[in-house]
């Protein structure tokens, strides 16, 4: 009896450690999260108010042209960041795992970038993009006359610089992510598949790859994360120009919060930008638990 009170004791206590914790997340993130559900239902402007006025917000945020190019621009980067992120890491994680010389080296050097925050690395690629200071100016000058890598001024490819230094940042995390599940894959399925005159890519592509399913749910989480707090690299690379060519709905959001003090339009872009991640995670992380479910299970 005495070994079963223990426990419960230090279990019970253990709760009572979390407990402020779990109340100020309760205040300060889903209480947030009300309040702002509340303020985007209003008229309210460089301050707070209490004048209802229903969908009113909600309508002139789709009818903002800034807005609709931000969600198209967030559409763009869905494939050229997480994508690329994606197939990228995973060839790194692959060629790694092949036992390479020098392993730590190269796990350094993919993973260096990501140890940048997202302001240092908008300042390397605005200054590669920069047509006047950057790669394009020194090519030109080694008599190389037609050679433009100018796409931080052209509106056409603006949004596809900034995807880039996106993808040349994150690919080391996944990398780590994915290497790690690789690690974890019983290695006589390789010895089996090589005796069955199974080639290398056919056996990652067909036997492995399949079963890194919870390790590629919770890179598409984290880099989802990402994606939607994209700004500091905006702003620091092309200030969502030219025009609206760059604009991201993080951009927007904060535009309007601090800088057009319209705190109702500001609250309703959040909203919206707060169900589309959630009607995008939320199917992600079931399918994840319920395949971590069914490998336990296995095991």
């Amino acid at each position: 009896m005495a070994a079963n009170k223990r426990p419960r004791r230090l279990n019970l206590a253990v709760h009572m450690a979390l407990l402020p914790m779990a109340i100020t997340a309760l205040l300060a993130y889903v209480g947030s999260v009300l309040w702002s559900i509340r303020i985007s239902f209003t008229s309210s402007k460089m301050f707070t108010s209490s004048d209802f006025v229903g969908m009113a917000q909600y309508t002139r945020l789709w009818e903002t042209d800034r807005w609709t190019a931000a969600v198209q621009n967030m559409g763009v980067l869905v494939f050229v960041y997480i994508v690329a992120v994606i197939v990228l890491g995973t060839l790194m994680a692959i060629f790694i795992d092949q036992q390479v010389k020098a392993e730590s080296w190269f796990r350094t050097i993919f993973l260096y970038p990501y140890a940048m925050s997202f302001v240092v690395t908008g300042l390397i690629w605005q200054w590669l993009f920069n047509p006047t200071m950057g790669l394009q100016n020194v090519v030109v000058g080694l008599g190389f006359e037609s050679f433009r890598l100018d796409w931080t001024v052209r509106p056409e490819t603006a949004i596809y610089a900034i995807g880039l230094a996106m993808v040349w940042q994150g690919s080391g995390t996944t990398m780590a992510i994915i290497l790690a599940a690789l690690r974890g894959v019983d290695e006589e399925q390789w010895k089996a598949a090589r005796l069955d005159g199974v080639s290398k890519p056919r056996y990652y592509f067909n036997v492995v790859l399949p079963q890194l399913g919870p390790a590629y749910a919770t890179a598409l989480v984290l880099l989802a994360v990402a994606l939607v707090r994209t700004y500091d690299i905006v702003l620091i690379m092309t200030s969502g120009g030219p025009g609206d060519a760059s604009e991201v709905p993080a951009k927007f959001i904060i535009d309007h919060l601090f800088g057009r003090n319209n705190i109702g339009l500001a609250s309703a872009a959040s909203v919206v930008l707060l169900l589309t991640v959630f009607s995008v995670l939320a199917p992600l992380l079931y399918w994840r638990s319920r395949v971590e479910a069914r490998q336990n299970a296995g095991h």
